[in-house]
Formats: structure tokens, sequence, C-alpha cells
């Protein structure tokens, strides 16, 4: 309590036993007795503590858990997303390596494993986004005409390893 509410307070306590007094007359010191029993009883309950009620903290759950719940599935589909994305970019540098191969060599790559022991992938093959595995990577292999008699089989192109359906929902991702 500051010094003015002690001084208000006290006021108030003479105020009202001399009233109590006049009023009843009872015996002074009963009566600032039964006032001062009142008056603690009273700033007990006016007395506010630092912190949170369990209703503001309930209401603040709630409002955390309906975020959260609208946030889930942006999150997942951002994700799948992202995982194509980087599918899209492997297989294109995979199939331009395979093209490239195809003509400094004069034949196609007999393996995935080519391109990189001939140093057309530096960094070795990447990880299928989907399957989470670097030899899960499905090749077509055709005969390839390298001459107006001549053909050579190799691997002509190169899709993900992965059954699962884009989010398109049309096509797997294996016939990317």
């Amino acid at each position: 309590m500051r010094h003015g509410e002690r001084k208000l307070t006290a006021y108030s306590r003479q105020l009202t036993v001399e009233r109590a007094e006049v009023d009843s007359g009872e015996d002074p010191a009963s009566v600032l007795s039964t006032l001062d029993c009142q008056l603690s009883t009273r700033s007990h309950y006016n007395r506010r503590t630092p912190g949170f009620t369990l209703l503001e903290l309930l209401i603040a759950m709630t409002i955390i858990l309906i975020l959260a719940s609208m946030v889930t599935p942006t999150y997942h589909v951002a994700i799948v997303r992202a995982r194509e994305a980087v599918l899209r970019d492997d297989l294109y540098t995979m199939r331009s390596l395979i093209d490239e191969y195809t003509l400094d060599k004069q034949q196609p790559p007999a393996t995935l494993q080519d391109l990189v022991d001939d140093g057309y992938l530096r960094g070795g093959l990447p990880v299928d986004p989907f399957t989470n595995s670097n030899e899960t990577w499905k090749v077509d292999l055709e005969e390839v005409p390298i001459s107006p008699g001549q053909s050579v089989s190799g691997i002509v192109d190169v899709h993900s390893g992965s059954d699962d359906i884009s989010s398109d929902g049309d096509v797997a991702y294996s016939s990317w």
C-alpha cells in the first residue's frame, strides 16, 4: 500500500468506528476488530497477483491449436511440392547428361554409374526425393542407332523409383 492509501484506510476506519458508536452504542473496540476482519478479507480478495488465470491460458492454447491446425496441411503440401521440384530438376539434369554422354561417346551409357565414372555427374547419382535412395532410379533401355547399320543398347531415359501419385493426382512419379 502507498502512503496516501494508508491514510485513507485509517480515516475510513475512524469514520466507521464513530458511526458504529453512534448507531448501535457498541463498544468501539469490538467495532474496530470487526472492521479489521472485514478489511483484511476484502484486501485479500482485491489483491491482484501477477500471472495468468486458467481461463486466459485455455483461451490462448485454443487459439494456438486452431492456428496450428490451419497451417499443418499447408506445410505438408509445401513439402510435397518441394520434393516434386527437386525430382523434376534431377530428371532434367540426368536426361541432359545421358544425351551429352551419348553424343560424346557415340554410345549411350550402360548404367547410370557410367555417368558418374566418366565425370558427367560429379557428386554421384542424385537421391530420389521420394524413395530417399540413389539406387531406385528406373531406366529405359533401348537400341540407339550409332551409324546407318549399327545400333547399341543403352540408357535413353530415367524415371523415379517411386510409385506414389503426384500432387496433380493424375500420374505416378515413376512415369515422369
